[in-house]
């Protein structure tokens, strides 16, 4: 029997999911569980598996909000039945490290992205690089994103970035409104790979780096890699696991 710890968002459809959990379920402490259920969106989801992944426990979300990616679809009938037979699935976040103009130096770690953006009504002006291989020498754009599989149906898939599959091991760079060169294409890398991205004017073209929610103003590099010593455990519904998911919006964008 699974111990279980139910974490929720404060809106109120949130905490009517947690009351009637509550009502169902005999919980435990958080140390003392084996599973934390988030009650909440993709926005909390996201929060608290970066507040709570040193615990080493696994995550089952339940979707309150809208769409709800990263979560499991409530059922009043079979949620109850579903925690206790929902798959695991591992991935690992980015690690961002971020030196500003003032020389300090800030990191931050991304489970969807790593979004590099304009700060100003001035586009910026970024120079990529993939370890020691130069990507692009200068692209004048409002911004570039890196994003992981997980996090490549969410605000990469906006900008038109490819969809990646979960076991692909790859990360996708796509280019946010690129103005010069305008046909500069999103590219797929290994995600071995370290992404150096150099802010060329940042006194004139001011840039921020957001990981996920978290930012970080005044950019002047941005190295950013995939950290695998981090695993964040996500449980999902039979039918409805990550994979699946991230397939459906890959023939989606297709058709």
């Amino acid at each position: 029997m699974k111990k279980i710890h139910i974490i929720s968002d404060i809106n109120k459809k949130s905490l009517r999911i947690k009351n009637f959990l509550t009502n169902k379920i005999k919980t435990s402490s958080l140390k003392n569980s084996t599973l934390i259920i988030v009650v909440g969106g993709d926005g909390f989801m996201l929060q608290t598996l970066k507040k709570k992944y040193t615990f080493k426990k696994p995550f089952y979300g339940i979707n309150s909000g809208n769409y709800g990616f990263l979560m499991n679809k409530f059922n009043r009938d079979k949620t109850y039945k579903k925690i206790f037979h929902a798959k695991k699935i591992k991935i690992s976040p980015l690690t961002m490290i971020v030196k500003t103009k003032t020389g300090s130096t800030k990191k931050g770690i991304a489970i969807n992205e790593v979004s590099i953006l304009r700060q100003s009504r001035q586009a910026a002006s970024l120079k990529i690089n993939q370890g020691k291989k130069q990507i692009i020498k200068e692209l004048i754009s409002d911004g570039v994103l890196v994003s992981t599989p997980a996090g490549s149906t969410a605000y990469n898939l906006s900008v038109h970035g490819p969809i990646l599959s979960l076991n692909s091991k790859q990360l996708s760079i796509a280019p946010i409104s690129a103005f010069r060169p305008r046909r500069w294409k999103p590219r797929i890398v290994n995600d071995n790979s370290q992404i150096t991205i150099k802010n060329l004017n940042p006194v004139k073209r001011p840039i921020s780096a957001v990981a996920d929610n978290f930012e970080v103003r005044n950019a002047k590099q941005i190295k950013i890699k995939k950290n695998k010593k981090i695993q964040f455990i996500l449980m999902y519904d039979k039918n409805r696991s990550l994979q699946k998911k991230i397939s459906i919006e890959k023939l989606r964008k297709e058709n």
